[in-house]
């Protein structure tokens, strides 16, 4: 079996003495996207911290392309290709579109073509390009932060929560482009509280509640089991613990 393009092998986290991640054993594979679904506090933004190199484990490892995932080494991550989109959009609101865009040069890609990248992509940013990105709607600065990781040509991409706060049209305008990015061949992992968007992009999905993965399988497999009250037509269950 080829090696994974993202692994977790027996992996705990913990925020201070609160254990979150109970020993996790997942497997990504690489030109898939995997949708990880659950309620909020079952541990899914924990997961995508602990791939970028934000949080470290407190048992286990993480393995990205082969390599392990080191605390803090999340310059050294984009380099190799993972790209986080992480939850609230990320993006500079000081800074106008094309200043937001030109941050990506730095993998070395030139100001006109990570600007080209992008306004193909979403012409609407060409409009807005002189813009302060913190005056747009949510919408647009989650447009905006999936054409500076395009930008990047990633490897891997992690999406946390992109539809929060968005119409539903919007939405699903963005994921077209996930789509798209999928069919490039590019790795996603699309983190949502909400299955139902989330699993008409997947492949394949996994179910977290508590800090454990309590499902995995096709994404159809998966839907089929699903409970409403589960994932999230209506409010969610709480949680036993403060992961997130």
């Amino acid at each position: 079996m080829p090696e994974p393009l993202l692994e977790f092998r027996g992996v705990r986290a913990a925020y201070e003495e609160v254990e979150v991640i109970h020993g996790i054993d997942a497997r990504f594979e690489e030109g898939v996207v995997t949708a990880v679904l659950g309620a909020n506090g079952a541990g899914k933004s924990t997961l995508l911290a602990l791939a970028a190199g934000i949080m470290a484990p407190s048992e286990g490892n993480v393995r990205f392309a082969g390599e392990e995932v080191r605390v803090g080494s999340t310059s050294s991550l984009a380099r190799r290709g993972l790209c986080l989109i992480p939850e609230g959009r990320g993006v500079f609101p000081n800074l106008t579109v094309r200043e937001n865009l030109w941050v990506m040069t730095h993998g070395g890609s030139g100001r006109r073509h990570v600007e080209r990248c992008a306004f193909e992509r979403f012409p609407l940013l060409e409009e807005r390009r002189d813009q302060p990105a913190g005056t747009m709607s949510g919408g647009e600065q989650q447009m905006l932060a999936l054409a500076r990781a395009m930008a990047t040509r990633p490897r891997l991409l992690l999406l946390d929560e992109l539809s929060m706060g968005l119409a539903p049209l919007v939405v699903d305008e963005l994921y077209k482009h996930v789509v798209h990015l999928a069919s490039e061949g590019i790795t996603v992992v699309v983190v949502e509280q909400f299955a139902r968007t989330a699993l008409t992009v997947a492949s394949s999905a996994m179910v977290m509640a508590n800090g454990r993965i309590v499902q995995t399988g096709t994404a159809k497999d998966v839907e089929s089991v699903l409970h409403s009250a589960y994932l999230g037509t209506g409010q969610p269950p709480q949680a036993d613990s403060p992961a997130h």
